[in-house]
């Protein structure tokens, strides 16, 4: 084998594959990072370029957005209410030589990052603002880990809070909460409903020269009256006022 190394032959294949090794390409989305003899040289690409053999290392980077799913942590908020809650991730290399060699491997950093910032950023919450102001604890969470990141080179670009899992128990309190919520709105829209036709009576009343709890009485009796097979019994003291009312019309 030796022998055949120093023929012409030999050499030939040696220089051809000595040459290929010197070739590199990048694709348009990746750079390649340089070290020669260990020190950092340069960023090279896209496109393709040569790198001394034995004496210069290629490391490509991929350049194109990352999508990082956060494991679900166990958080307690603020107000003590235990939450499971997960995420979303997408960050990008913005500098390729200090993703390199600034941190071991760029993306299990960035993902640990995003794990105790999303502990951190929920454990300050209480529960409601978990659900009710989740774009408040998304851009508070993308400012903590872009600022973390940043020294290594890597830009996040959008961290979005997928979902917040709760115990049953509080499921039950959260749906007797909005039961309770449904019906104070109802008996407000029925209180201001009331008002409103009160006012209505009272100005009828004064029109008709009549007592609006009568005008109440007989609006009562008109919507019974709707109803097949009704007797309806007129107090004698009601007798007056109809005739009255009739004359007036």
């Amino acid at each position: 084998m030796i022998d055949f190394l120093f023929t012409p032959f030999g050499f030939i294949v040696v220089l051809i594959a000595f040459a290929a090794s010197a070739i590199k390409i990048a694709q348009e989305y990746e750079r390649g990072v340089i070290f020669r003899l260990g020190r950092l040289v340069k960023t090279r690409g896209p496109g393709l370029f040569l790198v001394i053999p034995l004496i210069e290392k290629m490391v490509k980077v991929d350049l194109r957005i990352i999508t990082l799913d956060v494991p679900a942590q166990d958080v307690i908020t603020r107000d003590n209410i235990p939450v499971k809650i997960d995420a979303v991730l997408y960050f990008k290399v913005s500098d390729p030589a200090k993703a390199i060699t600034e941190v071991e491997h760029f993306i299990t950093a960035t993902s640990q990052i995003a794990q105790t910032s999303l502990r951190g950023v929920a454990g300050e919450a209480a529960f409601d603002e978990i659900l009710a102001e989740r774009e408040k604890i998304n851009a508070k969470l993308h400012k903590i880990i872009d600022e973390a990141t940043d020294p290594w080179g890597v830009k996040v670009t959008m961290v979005e809070i997928k979902h917040v899992e709760t115990p049953e128990a509080m499921q039950r309190a959260i749906a007797k909460q909005a039961e309770a919520e449904r019906m104070r709105r109802a008996k407000v829209i029925l209180a201001e409903g009331e008002y409103q036709a009160a006012q209505k009576l009272k100005e009828a009343g004064d029109i008709l020269g009549a007592d609006p709890i009568t005008l109440r009485y007989l609006e009562t009796l008109a919507e019974a009256a709707k109803e097949p097979n009704t007797t309806i019994l007129f107090p004698v003291e009601m007798l007056g006022l109809i005739k009255k009312l009739g004359n007036k019309e």
